[in-house]
Parts: C-alpha cells; sequence; structure tokens
C-alpha cells in the first residue's frame, strides 16, 4: 500500500513529536538545577506535543479498526 503525501507527513508529524518530547525529556535530565522559566516553557511544549500525539494516535487507531471492518465482512 502506498502512502499519499498527507500520510506520509503526519506520519513524520508523530515521528517528529515524539523525538521531541525525548529531547524535552533529556534536557530535563541533563540539569541538576534547571530555570524555573526554562522548564515551564519546556513543559507547556511538552504538552502541547503530548495533545498533539494523543489525537494523532487516536486517528491511527481509528483508521486500524476500519481496517479490521473491511478483512472481517
Amino acid at each position: 500500500m502506498n502512502m499519499t503525501t498527507p500520510e506520509k507527513s503526519k506520519k513524520s508529524d508523530l515521528k517528529t513529536g515524539l523525538a521531541r518530547l525525548t529531547e524535552i525529556a533529556r534536557w530535563f535530565d541533563d540539569r541538576e538545577d534547571a530555570d524555573i522559566e526554562d522548564g515551564l516553557q519546556k513543559v507547556k511544549e511538552a504538552a502541547s506535543i503530548i495533545a498533539e500525539t494523543k489525537k494523532r494516535l487516536k486517528d491511527i487507531e481509528n483508521d486500524f479498526e476500519e481496517i479490521k471492518k473491511d478483512i472481517e465482512i
């Protein structure tokens, strides 16, 4: 099955978001005394990425359910 450009873009967005979350986690891990303002910005960014990632994962789950329905018919 070939992926269309929007599907590739969504896959890339998911991958990029997860990579960015890893970077943010490492940022916190690498600091004993993180600046509270910088830390707050990182947490806000992570929360936004998590919300988008959850939405994308739900879309993926729905796609799998549709495929499953198609196969069971």
